[in-house]
């Protein structure tokens, strides 16, 4: 490590371990919402070599410090977190880490800051929530600021969500990434909600301005929703729905998008999931299926797919047109869990594997090791693309530790 990183690593935890250490405040503090919480998150990793680069080692640190004081009628809604992510190769991208969770791209507000950077490694801080939420009577809402919005209505492939989904192969997703937004929601009934969000957007090809309209409501016994409004400066629709069928939670979404250009693209999902008992222990089971518009059918459009908006907005979760993916946990003792993820590129039949086993230490500490292997045409063609989305992925081990403070 660099000297002039060491030591900003000094001058910067000292000030965050002192937050820590205060939040043993007394019982009126934390009814106030006055005593801080937290979460730290290690991920140690080994990636094997491929065609992008040698073999190496990485490191992600993650602390988040969280705030949720009440102002009179006013909550407060501060989280505060400082990220440092080492890798042992130079030309690696450290934010490619599992738990690495990055800021919206097309952040308004500029609360993120480098506070050291070196060939290795990179040390930032940012301010992930900073919203104030107000009451408007007994029914409605205003929520102003960085905040965590999530209109999903599948539970890993989430096309139809233009608030920062997560990657569905990242294993770590305790908080979703905030983004810059007015929220007004009104609560019409126990089913029946509208909700309003208008988000100013700094992109690189300009100002842009996010505003949608979603209702949700039951009907029968179907839970269903839609949005529409203009997403990025163009118009955009979307509809969701669920239900419970024969032990099963059934889901579908699907948004109809402008495409740059002229014409239309559809983006949409369909999955299912169960929990019950196998040999005694809890088994959740995820089946979902993705059709993106965005996506590339064929290897040869990769390129086109990086260098899009859709992508450097960190709108999509896969490269490919169509893709499935099965998730399996099952609970092997009370304090151990097994998992395996599956996704599939159903153009090129490449295919990312994902087996973890987790374990809970305490009632606040628990530790993760997974790997991920590929299969599939590996490799690159001459001028850099791969030849399959997934086979050219290098395996890939980490074992984490998580704590909540």
């Amino acid at each position: 490590m660099r000297p002039a990183l060491g030591a900003a690593l000094g001058a910067g935890f000292v000030p965050a371990l002192g937050l820590v250490l205060a939040a043993g405040t007394p019982h009126a503090a934390r009814a106030q919402g006055l005593d801080p919480r937290g979460y730290y998150l290690n991920v140690l990793s080994y990636e094997g070599s491929s065609p992008y680069g040698p073999a190496g080692a990485l490191d992600l640190h993650r602390l988040r410090l969280m705030l949720d004081p009440r102002l009179g009628p006013a909550t407060l809604d501060v989280a505060y977190e400082h990220t440092l992510r080492w890798s042992q190769r130079t030309d690696a991208s450290p934010a490619l880490l599992p738990g690495g969770v990055a800021g919206a791209p097309q952040d308004w507000l500029k609360l993120d800051w480098t506070l050291a950077s070196g060939s290795h490694a990179v040390w930032r801080h940012r301010l992930d929530r900073l919203s104030v939420a107000v009451p408007l009577g007994s029914a409605a809402e205003l929520t102003v600021g960085r905040q965590a919005i999530s209109w999903a209505t599948t539970l890993l492939f989430t096309p139809t969500d233009p608030f920062a989904p997560f990657d569905p192969s990242d294993p770590f997703r305790e908080y979703r990434a905030g983004v810059d937004a007015a929220r007004l929601q009104y609560f019409a009934g126990p089913f029946t909600t509208l909700d309003l969000v208008v988000r100013p957007e700094d992109t690189s090809p300009g100002h842009r301005v996010t505003a949608l309209l979603r209702g949700g409501t039951r009907l029968s016994s179907w839970d269903v929703s839609a949005w529409a409004g203009a997403l990025h400066d163009e118009p955009a629709v979307a509809l969701g729905a669920d239900r419970g069928l024969g032990g099963w939670a059934v889901r579908v979404d699907a948004t109809l998008r402008r495409k740059v250009g002229g014409g239309t693209v559809v983006r949409a999902a369909a999955g299912a999931d169960r929990r019950f008992a196998l040999l005694g222990r809890d088994l959740h089971l995820v089946g979902e299926v993705q059709h993106d518009g965005f996506g590339a059918t064929a290897p040869s459009g990769y390129p086109g797919v990086l260098a899009s908006e859709a992508y450097r907005r960190g709108e999509l979760q896969a490269l490919g047109r169509d893709e499935a993916l099965a998730e399996a946990a099952w609970q092997l003792h009370p304090l151990v869990g097994a998992e395996l993820l599956v996704i599939i590129n159903l153009e090129d039949a490449s295919t990312l594997l994902a087996p973890a086993l987790t374990g809970s230490l305490s009632d606040d500490l628990s530790a993760r090791l997974g790997l991920y292997l590929s299969a599939g045409r590996g490799g690159v063609e001459p001028v850099g693309t791969p030849r399959s989305e997934y086979g050219a992925v290098p395996t890939y081990l980490y074992v984490s530790l998580t704590a909540f403070f």
